[in-house]
């Protein structure tokens, strides 16, 4: 096992498994980021390092983390007992600092973030977010474990959590899904739609969300490879998205979909105190 700070092609923590070669690379401070997640030899993460460079553009790559929303809110504010606050898209877990260290079992890394006056100011709840992730024979299991540290007696800290990850991809003309329902939303009208539709206009740009009854499998037809997304409840929304002309998909967990803490529709809350843990794994073929 290694596990150590590298400098080039950017700063980032660097961890290799001696058993298989497989290595992760990982900017706590932007973040917690997940750049590149090489497996069997090959890169499986996408990132536009020219973009990453820009600290003022937002990430194109790697796997960013959604919390303590998922998408946007209606004027940006979510209202609570307390008040209105203010959260903008993906709220703000993918824009600040996170700390790193090695697990206590060295199988990966741990990555840490706490609640500071400013996310107070914008989330008023002590909440700490830890995310095991763990490079393992062919795929990458990630672990978080959610926690509301508030004082006894506030409300319930409502929240949903989801994963951004970008995946390389030869051709999104050449690309196709497995276990994806036949209907699904989405998100560019916000209305239902059929998703061998949307699929279809992979190479045009998509975004939409779905609702499936077990594994999601991303399909490379050029290169002859596949990922499959592994997600429990309650993170077993999937969300697919392109930009073209990029060569990526994002394949996304997701907790609740869009506007999930106004609607109440797979609203996730924990009293002060409680904890919860969510778990996804790719696996590469």
């Amino acid at each position: 096992m290694t596990f150590r700070q590298q400098s080039a092609p950017y700063a980032h923590w660097e961890f290799v498994l001696p058993t298989s070669g497989d290595r992760l690379r990982v900017v706590p401070e932007r973040g917690g980021l997940v750049t590149e997640w090489r497996c069997n030899e090959r890169e499986i993460l996408y990132l536009d390092q020219e973009r990453f460079a820009d600290p003022s553009k937002s990430v194109r790559g790697g796997i960013p983390v959604l919390f303590p929303i998922c998408g946007n809110l209606p004027g940006d504010r979510l209202p609570l007992a307390s008040g209105d606050v203010t959260l903008k898209q993906h709220g703000f877990a993918r824009d600040l600092p996170w700390t790193i260290a090695l697990l206590d079992d060295q199988s990966g890394v741990q990555l840490t973030l706490k609640a500071t006056s400013e996310t107070l100011a914008a989330f008023p709840f002590h909440f700490q977010v830890g995310m095991a992730i763990r490079p393992l024979s062919g795929a990458l299991e990630i672990v978080t474990t959610i926690h509301n540290q508030s004082e006894a007696g506030g409300e319930p800290m409502p929240f949903s959590f989801g994963l951004h990850p970008y995946f390389e991809v030869s051709d999104l003309g050449r690309t196709r899904f497995e276990g994806l329902p036949p209907r699904c939303l989405d998100h560019l009208k916000m209305a239902e739609a059929d998703t061998s539709v949307q699929l279809s206009r992979l190479p045009e740009g998509v975004d939409f969300l779905t609702r499936p009854a077990g594994p999601v499998t991303l399909v490379d037809e050029l290169a002859g490879t596949s990922l499959q997304l592994d997600h429990q409840a309650p993170m077993d929304l999937t969300v697919v998205w392109t930009e073209p002309p990029r060569a990526m998909v994002c394949l996304e967990p997701w907790t609740g979909p869009r506007q999930a803490l106004i609607s109440g529709d797979r609203k996730l809350e924990l009293a002060a105190g409680q904890s919860t843990t969510l778990r996804c794994r790719y696996v590469v073929s």
